[in-house]
């Protein structure tokens, strides 16, 4: 129930492209309907190449060099970059440079490659956008064919233009136009749309379908149908009366009226009705010994006639507005789960008492269970203690008269 009522609705709703420009998913608070799109162009991230590098400079032109992405930047310190301790820095040790920097934080990838034989400090943003562009200020560098070679503009590629994601809501001639730097748009409520696909000009727009969800549905209402059936095995479980000629144990609430109770209620709470309608009609039906099925045929059929009916039905157990099956379940077994109020708190403190006074009442037998045994011991040593006296006695009289031929 808790899972359910995460989900705001027990009814799934999907979202669906006519072709494949992307991907779309839909949330409870989606409203169904079609939706038109044109996809101009996908945002994208800045990759830049610089040449005219080599693996030769010497360790006197190093220092600190800043690396940008849009507005943000961090410093790269290039001393410490020569990890060969050969004296001077190649392009790999400058590109490793940039990754490890402490201010990077994956803003930027660093990387090299070698065109014609040539190498090449290829940096890539992380973020998609026109803003976003990547660049290396080689102004606090001392003088060097190292600084040069970063602050010629000719020596800087762009292998790939940061650009913003372009997108019409209807036509691209008369729709609303939609440009971001992410491809990921939330612009219709409860629907999350991530374009990998830019159209071609004079193609139709593709439509976006939101509306329910069978399968999603399904799986929503068959979790339910399967936790009460655990709590149907369980409660059958703790209420079992057991069997002699087997041997097999009572259950804990064995023959407890209170369990017996809880389940009735619980059935008559799954029976409930809003507008004439119940989970029968949507394919719950009860079987003899208390569990549930679904019927996903009958379950189709009554949400193409009636999709919001069985959220209605099903309601929610939200701790500020409980309804339906959902709420008046979560009630019942709250009576028996509240940690402060509920039955199994209750029985348990009751039985701590109880178990309590029993302890009592066991000191008190042992407090007098001592009292009678050293009661009875000093008895016992004193009479032992009189024996002996006249065992003594005794044998003087017969020292003194049991020999008369003396």
């Amino acid at each position: 129930m808790s899972s359910l009522s995460l989900k705001k609705s027990v009814l799934a709703t999907s979202a669906t492209f006519s072709s494949a420009v992307g991907t779309a998913t839909a949330g409870t608070a989606a409203t169904a309907g079609t939706y038109n799109f044109f996809v101009e162009q996908l945002a994208t991230a800045n990759q830049a190449a610089y040449d005219n590098l080599n693996d030769t400079t010497p360790i006197a032109e190093s220092g600190t060099i800043t690396v940008s992405v849009g507005s943000s930047s961090f410093a790269v310190d290039l001393t410490t970059a020569d990890q060969s301790g050969d004296g001077v820095l190649s392009v790999k040790e400058i590109a490793t440079a940039i990754n490890i920097a402490s201010g990077n934080t994956a803003k930027v990838t660093a990387s090299t490659m070698t065109v014609n034989g040539v190498q090449k400090l290829v940096l890539t943003g992380s973020e998609t956008g026109a803003a976003n562009t990547v660049g290396i200020d080689s102004s606090a560098l001392p003088a060097g064919t190292l600084k040069d070679a970063l602050a010629l503009p000719g020596n800087r590629t762009d292998l790939m233009v940061a650009k913003d994601a372009i997108v019409y809501l209807g036509d691209k001639a008369t729709g609303t136009k939609l440009q971001q730097a992410s491809n990921t748009y939330n612009v219709i409520d409860g629907v999350s749309m991530t374009f990998t696909k830019a159209q071609s000009v004079g193609e139709s727009p593709v439509s976006l379908t939101v509306g329910t969800d069978a399968s999603g549905t399904q799986a929503n209402l068959q979790g339910f149908v399967d936790g009460w059936n655990a709590l149907v095995k369980t409660l059958q479980s703790l209420t079992d009366a057991g069997d002699a000629v087997s041997g097999a144990s009572a259950g804990a609430f064995s023959a407890d009226a209170g369990v017996q109770a809880l389940r009735t209620r619980m059935q008559a709470v799954l029976r409930q009705q809003v507008g004439g309608q119940s989970l029968v009609n949507y394919g719950v039906t009860a079987q003899r010994d208390g569990t549930l099925t679904l019927d996903t045929t009958r379950m189709n059929k009554a949400l193409k006639a009636n999709p919001t009916g069985l959220d209605a039905i099903m309601g929610s157990s939200s701790l500020t507005t409980p309804s339906g099956v959902m709420g008046g379940l979560d009630k019942l077994t709250d009576q028996w789960t509240d940690l402060s109020s509920g039955q199994i708190t209750k029985r348990r403190d009751n039985n701590t008492k109880v178990q309590d006074g029993i302890m009592d009442r066991q000191a008190r037998l042992d407090k007098q269970y001592e009292a009678a045994y050293i009661r009875y011991l000093n008895q016992f040593t004193k009479l032992q203690t009189l024996q002996a006296q006249m065992s003594s006695n005794t044998s003087i009289f017969d020292a003194l008269f049991g020999d008369k031929s003396n």
